[in-house]
């Protein structure tokens, strides 16, 4: 049953438990004390009164009617509040009772007298009047002192009570108003939960959960700016998919259509030079070389395609060989730019998907160099690294760094189709990619987590 209570309900029963508990805590000490105080009471008094006996009694010898004047002092003594004087002789048993009182309305209950004082205190006090011996039997009455300790007890169970309901209220409104963003907390998760990142909590009660509302809200705006990048990256990756798709087709169309058509041409004349008695040789290697040279045409440009979908030997040779390979052949045909290439022989298996990406930021990189940048020197570096504030127990990453000493950037360049697709498919494999320019050229840094295949 505790499991299934509420926060507000378990801080309100267990204040209710403490104030009861301190309150009955509270009780019993006043009723504990109540019969040592009672008890006090009747030593007190019953001393007090066989003293105040003792002296009156001396002189009742001289009296001249003894047994007279006792009576008028045991009947003015049994007046008294908290004790009773009755006259006894030595033969005789009988006792002059209390006179009978009115009930107190004041007076506490039977289990308490007996609780408290559960019999009465009587003292005999010998005397003798004349030679005749008897006794004066004195007990005690604590009824007013029982009944101001029971007043005391009634008043403090309903001070006690009414502070202790005034104490739970005020505690109750207290916690129910720090508590209150717990409810909107759950609101706003839910509405997270259900893609609605726009909820947000208006942070309130204790600093904690003010701090708490903060966070949620932070956490609301960056899981939806995440899916709106997600969704513009998706965008951006079909767009870009599009083009190259459009761009591709258009080559095919430009390329292929011209070279199809010349060799359909030269073979349809050496269909029509078949047909002749005898046909004219210089004519046929004519159009025979026409014909091997539009097919070497085709393989290059077949060969130019298949580099753009699919490095040549990315696969077969491994990252370090195809880098190698790039470099060299931009190494050739450009002599007069000096590339540094530093490709780490630990960078361990990284996986096809993360090879891949890593070879085309740095043919892109280079790509954008000998075409914009103007530089002399290119610095190529591949190795394991990881990113900046990376939390413990993420994915090893790849270093891909690729810089220049050309003229940098315009402050209000942006990124080309290249160089943004290379990011968005860096992005989503969970890495980054950044461009930092300045006067001593262009650096390209990207971090490529290993994508493994299981």
């Amino acid at each position: 049953m505790w499991q299934k209570l509420s926060l507000r309900a378990r801080i309100n029963l267990l204040l209710a438990l403490i104030l009861m508990l301190g309150l009955a805590i509270n009780i019993a000490r006043l009723v504990l004390e109540a019969g040592p105080r009672v008890q006090a009471e009747d030593q007190s008094v019953i001393r007090l009164a066989r003293e105040f006996v003792e002296t009156i009694v001396s002189g009742l010898d001289d009296a001249p009617d003894a047994d007279a004047r006792l009576d008028r002092i045991v009947e003015d003594l049994s007046r008294l509040r908290h004790v009773s004087i009755a006259r006894q002789d030595d033969a005789s048993t009988g006792m002059i009772a209390r006179p009978a009182e009115a009930a107190d309305p004041r007076a506490p209950p039977a289990w308490f007298v007996a609780l408290v004082h559960p019999e009465q205190t009587s003292v005999r006090v010998p005397i003798s009047i004349r030679g005749k011996r008897q006794s004066l039997v004195i007990t005690s009455h604590p009824d007013d002192e029982m009944a101001e300790i029971w007043d005391g007890i009634v008043t403090q169970v309903e001070v006690g009570s009414a502070i202790a309901v005034a104490l739970f209220l005020v505690t109750m409104l207290v916690v129910g108003r720090a508590l209150a963003p717990l409810e909107a907390l759950s609101q706003a998760m839910t509405s997270i939960e259900a893609g609605r990142y726009d909820a947000r909590v208006e942070p309130g009660g204790s600093p904690e959960l003010a701090a708490i509302c903060a966070k949620l809200n932070h956490l609301a705006a960056t899981l939806g700016e995440a899916v709106d990048g997600k969704r513009l990256l998706a965008e951006r990756a079909v767009s870009l998919q599009d083009s190259e798709r459009k761009e591709i087709a258009r080559e095919l169309h430009d390329e292929f259509g011209p070279y199809l058509f010349a060799l359909r041409a030269h073979a349809g004349a050496l269909m029509r030079l078949s047909e002749l008695d005898k046909p004219d040789a210089t004519a046929l290697r004519k159009h025979g070389n026409a014909i091997l040279d539009q097919v070497n045409a085709l393989q290059q440009f077949t060969r130019r395609i298949l580099e753009r979908l699919r490095p040549v030997g990315l696969a077969e040779l491994g990252l370090r060989e195809a880098l190698g390979a790039l470099v060299r052949l931009w190494s050739e045909t450009h002599p007069d730019v000096e590339i540094e290439s530093s490709i780490s022989s630990v960078l361990g298996e990284a996986g096809e998907t993360a090879d891949l990406t890593i070879y085309r930021i740095v043919q892109e990189a280079l790509t954008n160099v000998f075409r914009h940048a103007g530089a002399t020197s290119v610095k190529i570096t591949v190795e394991p690294g990881s990113r900046p504030a990376e939390p413990r127990g993420s994915r090893d990453c790849a270093l891909v760094r690729v810089r220049d000493n050309g003229r940098g950037l315009r402050p209000d360049h942006r990124l080309g189709r290249g160089l943004t697709g290379m990011r968005e498919r860096v992005l989503a494999l969970g890495g980054t990619l950044n461009v930092h320019s300045g006067e001593d050229g262009v650096t390209v840094e990207a971090f490529v987590p290993k994508v493994v295949q299981p």
